[in-house]
């Protein structure tokens, strides 16, 4: 295990020996729950050493990529070298941003600052992601300025380093808006923009056609210019009413691939699980964003998480305590899930919060527990990237891991993904429960004990082997934007740019967790 310093040791003691958490009693301004009431609150219980200590991982993933990838998109954390996943724009850097500055790091924020102007978003050799390059590089920069031109301005001496993150995020709007060009405007997701082509697919995806919005349209709010706005909400239209009517086996719910040129779903697939995730997260977080303007989508997520509660809830038949939301394929019920489908109780939480639902904060927490479980059967303390509670289908070598646990796993890869630390995250801001802190310390402290190597941190192959199994050589972006800004901020001080600050959000995370100024009323 690599700890870099006896702060690490300390404090993970400190954490095991205090398991008796504190929940905030009851008092004038904290949240009870009277029927469907929730009370808004405003006090937080930071923990600085804990706070001071993930940034010192920030630093370290930070300082091996400046060092041997930088201005690569990633660093390979076991070789020492760099990869090009995402046009070799400088993925890591634009995605650290906006951690970078809620740590208020002046060095390494004013070194991205430097960068980001120099990029040329018109020109790269590879394929284009629409959607990974809308909520990474477009997401990472408008971000930025947010939080330069309000809270954290002081944090950049020069002011024309923070007016190139608004004009690189026209470039880059600019650079991409083809890709709307189809019949319907629905747009595609495989660009190559140096010739102005597709990948020439024929759908595209729940998720990555319905998590433009939220970017697209604040870039519009940003500049005056509505067509960036314009075009990510007519692509959402065919979504918020989907067709054929088969397509959306339970109210609100539906399935996975849209056909471009009709508009029309081609499966009644899907669920809380990657391809279709954020479409659901998006359509509170608009909601937030601007409550005059989306209430729609806000009656669209409402549907969609009644019909989650009613008909997709699921309790392993070995650990009936635990909640599981399961995926669907029509009305049949598959019993698997994922770790990218952890974000859902952090998601059901908010919008508890937002729409005074008690009952939603309650299931959202039962989720976050659920999802905790996968997290505490491990060898390494980490959830796997795929598991399963269909008892008829346990592996043999799993059936006693499944009476303990609820679940077995079905890949074991850990993939530096965020979702559990994010859940706990908007766990903590609805409840104060300082439990929550303290998953989210034990989660992290077990990333930094089988991920770490010298240089940075890596894939794992094996959650439930020993130190992880194999480390795979590579550190994702989302590391920087999403892994370790949830960690920093549900131990950090409270800010206006957290979650629920001062009872309301006048920020809105996006799904990478790169945070935008609403523009509408906070809620």
């Amino acid at each position: 295990m690599h700890l870099s310093t006896f702060l690490y040791a300390s404090l993970f003691s400190s954490a095991i020996a205090s398991p008796s958490y504190r929940q905030r009693p009851i008092r004038a301004g904290n949240r009870i729950a009277e029927g469907k009431n929730v009370q808004r609150s405003s006090y937080y219980d930071p923990n600085t050493d804990r706070a001071d200590a993930v940034h010192e991982m920030f630093t370290h993933a930070w300082t091996g990529y400046k060092t041997y990838a930088f201005p690569n998109d990633e660093l390979l954390p076991v070789t020492d070298t760099y990869s090009n996943s995402r046009n070799a724009w400088g993925a890591s850097a634009v995605d650290a941003l906006s951690t970078a500055l809620i740590m208020q790091d002046q060095n390494i924020t004013n070194q991205i600052l430097d960068y980001i102007p120099t990029i040329n978003y018109a020109n790269t050799s590879t394929e284009v992601s629409l959607f990974e390059t809308t909520i990474r590089y477009l997401a990472g920069m408008l971000a930025g300025y947010d939080l330069l031109k309000g809270p954290l301005a002081n944090l950049a001496p020069n002011n024309s380093n923070v007016d190139a993150l608004l004009a690189q995020s026209v470039n880059l709007a600019n650079v991409l808006k083809f890709a709307f060009d189809s019949p319907t405007g629905i747009p595609s997701n495989g660009l190559f923009i140096n010739n102005q082509t597709t990948d020439g697919g024929t759908t595209n995806g729940l998720a990555t056609i319905g998590s433009l919005v939220l970017e697209w349209t604040h870039l519009s709010d940003l500049t005056g210019d509505d067509s960036y706005a314009t075009l990510s909400q007519k692509g959402e239209s065919y979504l918020l009413n989907p067709m054929p009517a088969s397509s959306e086996p339970f109210p609100g719910l539906v399935g996975t691939n849209v056909d471009i040129t009709t508009g029309l779903f081609q499966d009644a697939e899907g669920g809380w699980v990657g391809g279709d995730d954020s479409f659901y997260e998006y359509l509170i977080k608009m909601y937030i964003y601007d409550p005059d303007r989306f209430a729609t989508y806000k009656d669209r997520w409402v549907l969609a998480v009644d019909s989650t509660i009613a008909n997709l809830t699921s309790h392993p038949s070995s650990r009936p305590d635990l909640t599981f939301v399961a995926a669907f394929d029509g009305t049949t019920l598959e019993l698997v899930s994922e770790h990218l489908a952890c974000f859902d109780g952090g998601n059901i939480i908010l919008g508890g919060l937002v729409l005074d639902r008690q009952d939603y904060i309650d299931y959202g927490l039962e989720l976050v527990s659920g999802c905790h479980d996968t997290y505490n059967s491990t060898v390494t303390g980490i959830g796997p990237e795929e598991f399963s509670w269909d008892p008829s289908s346990i592996p043999a070598d799993q059936a006693a891991f499944y009476n303990e646990s609820g679940f077995y796993i079905t890949d074991s890869v850990y993939d530096l993904r965020p979702e559990v630390l994010e859940s706990y995250y908007y766990a903590y801001r609805a409840t104060q429960n300082t439990m929550y802190q303290d998953w989210a310390w034990e989660a992290i402290m077990a990333v930094n004990a089988s991920t770490r190597t010298d240089s940075g941190f890596s894939l794992i192959s094996d959650v439930n082997a020993v130190d992880g199994g194999e480390k795979l050589n590579l550190q994702e972006s989302f590391l920087f934007a999403e892994v370790l800004k949830y960690a920093y901020l549900i131990q950090a001080p409270d800010a206006i740019y957290q979650v629920e600050n001062g009872g309301v959000n006048t920020f809105v995370f996006n799904t990478e967790a790169h945070p935008f100024k609403v523009a509408g009323t906070p809620i």
